[in-house]
């Protein structure tokens, strides 16, 4: 367990110095994929520990995102109307625009408004209920819905450009190379504390009633315990989790459309988790960061092939780990074990 948490230590002391060792450029992909990866660990909270399967958390990231993004725009439009209202015939900024102009209203809604619409959306299916392939397909069904919607009200949502062209955050050029650094650390300390917070969940009561509720939830329910309720919480978490990745994530790469916050988004955000092992935290962040790695590399050399090897890499991870990464680390860390165990005997045996 020490040296666990020496791990833990060393793996974020090194994300956290990256700015020194890798050029500007590969920072900021590190810090896009930092933001991926806060969405990991929730899909982790939800999928590995509590069975549930969510094919639609790239809605909650893109409400985050787009929160901060209204913020951002106005900031930008320096008290003018955005320039893609006025390209559609709007004449005043729209009521629930407003409020985005100041940046606490924009940051309490980017962790609201995800967390709200996940409640109510798990409240009243996990009552009914649903479950399964039936709550993944629901789930989708929402992506649908909301992509639609922000296609279709171009006026207010950008349409399929989404919201763009930022220039400052809080006063601060986005386009400063001392910007982009604090806001990466500041990704990275995000991503830290809520690693932190889901792995003392996870490891405590609640974090047993969960993986109890993945397990056998009839069994849990005739304890006397509500599942209903632990799920909409545990849910709720992680789409709090999605919002606040996806307000860093505009920070980070300067735009948000309806395309990334549907439905392939939020599939591959599961293949990322299942890539890393669902049933560890850790493996979700790495497994995050070691596909969109994959991605972005695969994409620069074989740009005619890089989709195929992706999928033929996930194809492989599932096939022969089907515990992701983190599996083959913790067989790594029980063959070690064993040898040293077989060690001490011999050791013994000779003594004696």
């Amino acid at each position: 367990m020490v040296n666990q948490r020496w791990g833990y230590w060393l793996f974020f002391a090194a994300l956290f110095l990256a700015p020194f060792y890798l050029t500007e450029f590969r920072l900021s992909l590190l810090g896009k994929f930092l933001c991926l990866a806060i969405v990991a660990v929730g899909i982790s909270l939800i999928w590995g520990y509590t069975g549930i399967l969510s094919l639609g958390h790239g809605v909650y990231f893109g409400l985050g995102a787009y929160c901060m993004a209204m913020y951002l725009k106005l900031e930008a439009s320096r008290g003018h109307l955005p320039d893609f209202m006025e390209w559609s015939g709007v004449r005043e900024l729209p009521w629930f625009w407003k409020p985005f102009s100041y940046p606490m209203v924009a940051i309490a809604a980017a962790i609201a408004l995800p967390t709200l619409l996940a409640a109510l959306l798990s409240y009243f299916t996990f009552k009914n209920r649903i479950k399964g392939v039936y709550f993944s397909l629901l789930s989708q069904a929402v992506v649908v819905v909301l992509v639609t919607l922000f296609i279709g009200k171009q006026e207010w949502t950008g349409g399929t450009n989404g919201l763009t062209n930022f220039s400052t955050v809080f006063g601060f050029s986005l386009s400063s190379p001392l910007t982009q650094i604090v806001l990466y650390w500041l990704t990275t300390i995000c991503l830290a504390l809520i690693f932190v917070a889901a792995r003392r969940l996870t490891s405590g009561r609640l974090g047993k009633v969960l993986i109890a509720i993945r397990d056998a939830e009839n069994r849990v329910r005739f304890l006397g315990f509500n599942p209903t309720v632990y799920k909409v919480f545990v849910y709720s978490l992680s789409a709090a989790f999605a919002g606040v990745a996806g307000a860093l994530f505009v920070l980070q790469v300067g735009l948000i459309s309806p395309e990334m916050m549907g439905i392939i988004p939020s599939i591959e955000m599961v293949l990322w988790v299942a890539v890393g092992g669902r049933h560890s935290l850790m493996g979700a962040i790495v497994g995050a960061i070691v596909m969109n790695t994959a991605k972005s590399f695969l994409s620069e050399n074989y740009p005619d092939l890089w989709l195929l090897l992706l999928g033929a890499l996930f194809v492989v991870v599932v096939l022969f780990v089907p515990k992701g990464l983190a599996g083959i680390y913790e067989s790594l860390v029980a063959v070690r074990i064993k040898a040293k165990r077989g060690h001490e005997r011999e050791a013994r045996v000779d003594v004696s």
